[in-house]
This record gives C-alpha cells, sequence and structure tokens, in this order.
C-alpha cells in the first residue's frame, strides 16, 4: 500500500491565468490515479485541518521561516491578494491553502512513520525555493524543511535525509537546513536555470549538502550514473532514519519551464534508488508543468513503491 494525501481545499490557491503552477496539475494527477490498474492499493487520506494544529503549525513555521514572511503572506491574502514576487502569487485563500498544504506534509511524516511505507503528498503551493524570509519561485513556505523538522522531533528519528530531484535548485530548502548536522539534502538540478543557486562547491555547515548540476539537454544516460555514483553514496553514508523527496517533475523532456530530457519512467528507476536507501520515504509534490508528462511521473514514482 502507498498512502496518498490530498484534498480539494489545494485548488483553490488561485495563481492567475497562464500561471503553470495551475490547479489542474493536481486533477491530472488525480484522474490518472484514480483510473490506474492498481488504484485499489492506494489508501486515501484527507489533511488534518489547520485549526486542529494551529499551534503546532505556527511553532513550526516560527522556528523555519521569519514572523515578518509569515505574516507577509497572511495579509497579501487578507487585502485579497497580490504577488510576494513577480512568479509567486499570493490569492484570498492561498494563505489557509499553505497552512493545509503544510498539515499534509506532516500528516505524511506521520503515517510513513506509523507504517513503515512510503506516502506521496498531492498538495500545493510547493515549496522549495521558499526561503527562511522571503517567498518565490511558486513557493510560499517551505514544506519538505518544515516535514524534515518535524520528523526529527519524533522518537527514534535522528537523521533525515532530503534528495530534491526537481529539475531547479531547492535554494529554498538548502539555505533552511544546510545549518542542521541531522538533515542531509542532495538536489540534481539544471544549470545553468532558475533560480541560479546550486553549486557543486556548496557543501552545507557540516558536509551536509550535495548539490549535483546537470546540464541541459541531459538524459537519463547522465542521470544513472550520477545516482549511482553520487546520490547512493551520500545518502548511504548520511545513514538517514527517513527519506523526503523533493518531488518535482518538470525534468520531462516536454516541460516547457526547462530543458533536462528525462521521461516518465524514468522517475520508476529513481524511485527503485530511494528504496534501496529506506521504505520509510515521504513524497511531496513540487514542480512538473506538462500535465500528462507530470502524472506519468507521480504514476510511476508510485508504481515503483508498490
Amino acid at each position: 500500500m502507498v498512502s496518498v494525501i490530498y484534498s480539494n481545499e489545494f485548488l483553490e490557491h488561485k495563481t492567475g491565468m497562464l500561471h503553470p503552477e495551475r490547479p489542474e496539475r493536481l486533477t491530472a494527477i488525480v484522474t490518472a490515479l484514480r483510473a490506474f490498474p492498481n488504484n485499489g492499493q492506494l489508501q486515501w487520506y484527507s489533511p488534518t485541518p489547520v485549526q486542529k494544529r494551529y499551534l503546532l503549525l505556527m511553532t513550526l513555521l516560527e522556528k523555519i521561516h521569519s514572523r515578518s514572511h509569515i505574516e507577509a503572506v497572511a495579509e497579501i491574502a487578507n487585502r485579497g491578494g497580490g504577488y510576494l514576487d513577480a512568479d509567486t502569487p499570493v490569492f484570498i485563500k492561498s494563505y489557509d491553502v499553505a497552512l493545509l498544504a503544510v498539515s499534509a506534509w506532516l500528516d505524511g511524516i506521520d503515517l510513513v512513520l506509523t507504517n513503515s511505507k512510503p506516502a506521496f503528498i498531492l498538495a500545493r503551493p510547493p515549496g522549495h525555493h521558499a526561503e527562511s524570509r522571503r517567498g518565490m519561485g511558486f513557493c510560499l513556505f517551505s514544506n519538505a524543511a518544515l516535514a524534515a523538522h518535524y520528523a526529527l522531533e519524533k522518537p527514534n528519528i535522528n537523521k533525515v535525509a532530503i534528495l530534491d530531484w526537481d529539475v531547479h535548485h531547492g535554494n529554498g530548502t538548502q539555505e533552511i537546513v544546510e545549518t542542521n548536522e541531522n538533515i542531509a539534502y542532495c538536489s540534481l538540478h539544471q544549470s545553468p536555470c532558475y533560480p541560479g543557486t546550486g553549486s557543486a562547491d556548496e557543501h552545507g555547515f557540516y558536509n551536509n549538502v550535495l548539490n549535483l548540476p546537470m546540464s541541459p539537454g541531459s538524459t537519463i544516460d547522465a542521470y544513472q550514473p550520477t545516482f549511482e555514483q553520487k546520490v547512493m553514496p551520500f545518502l548511504a553514508n548520511f545513514q538517514p532514519d527517513l527519506l523526503i523527496v523533493s518531488a518535482g517533475y518538470d525534468a520531462n523532456h516536454n516541460d516547457p519551464l526547462a530543458g533536462i530530457s528525462l521521461r516518465p519512467e524514468d522517475y520508476g528507476l529513481f524511485t527503485e534508488y530511494c528504496l534501496q536507501i529506506t521504505r520509510k520515504i515521504l513524497f511531496g509534490l513540487e514542480g512538473g508543468y506538462d500535465l500528462p508528462s507530470l502524472s506519468q511521473s507521480v504514476l510511476a514514482t508510485i508504481e515503483a513503491c508498490l
């Protein structure tokens, strides 16, 4: 079984006409998952409502993000909407939806640790570009970093690794976790590409960061040896008690926002590598903007887990 956490409320984060990070991303994935032959092996959950854990959420958010950033997102939503930057809209309901997304990622941690099996978070807005003091790149709050800190408060969880296979470097995740010796961060990302971060010579404060810039046009022929020779040894050496995957699918050949040439089935291979590290894996959606490639890639990830 694979746990899937989803709510129609995630569709209420409106980004405006022609914005690539749109609600249809989730509906395409959900439609594909409902239709695939092994859907009986999926266990669907709704995220814990924000009001049921509001104090926990705010305590965790203020541990990761500056109060001024949290208040900025809330204020823009309260006045009817606006922008954090040119790419990052905040709709009237976006603050509430972003809090629910964080709650879903925390639920995913709880399910993975209870079942010792993978879970997938189908939530938006995404999070890996959100830094401690600002949101950017479609991201409001740093979901993966928040989930990692939450996990470290659980019994028997002493180390958490985050693998980010989104085509863009997770500048926010790295900025937040690189000072924590109990969290490792590994990113494979196109370079040059937005946001221009993620140099291979950055190693974190505790040698806990591995950035693997990939050349535009790279295919599985470049990714597979990178996984085998660099990603796997880095994760195995860290020996995490839990693995979080920032699962962005915008490195697909058909994706409009970048220039890597992966295929949906390649993410099944990536998932198989992850399962060699641990069965305790939380996958959380980040990017991916070509709807057919996105939904087929999520299917490939979940099928590998099954």
